[in-house]
């Protein structure tokens, strides 16, 4: 198995602040995709980055390969909706899970 670090990269640096309608309704589609993957195991974390440049969102795959991370992050309903969403992939030499890792949503505190 091989870790890569996904960014997923919104159309415009005011995102999520000026959501459309179309944009929040593939963002629900976006999740229930992720969720699929972190109950496979391929998905070891994902979440919004609220970067004061501008927000994007985080991915930590567990998977084959480069191609079958491509091939789940080319799948998003937010890529496919061709809403101008992209994807950067990183490959990472390993990755360390600490004891808080869990498969629920930890809000921040």
């Amino acid at each position: 198995m091989a870790f890569f670090f996904c960014r997923l990269i919104a159309p415009r640096a005011s995102f999520p602040g000026d959501i459309t309608p179309r944009e929040a309704e593939v963002m629900q589609a976006h999740l229930a995709h992720w969720t699929r993957f972190a109950e496979e195991g391929k998905a070891l974390a994902f979440g919004p980055v609220l970067d004061p440049a501008g927000a994007w969102g985080l991915g930590l795959l567990c998977v084959a390969d480069e191609a079958e991370a491509r091939s789940l992050t080319d799948a998003d309903p937010v890529v496919t909706a061709g809403l101008g969403f992209r994807y950067e992939i990183h490959p990472m030499p390993q990755l360390r899970l600490g004891r808080a890792a869990a498969l629920e949503p930890v809000p921040a505190h």
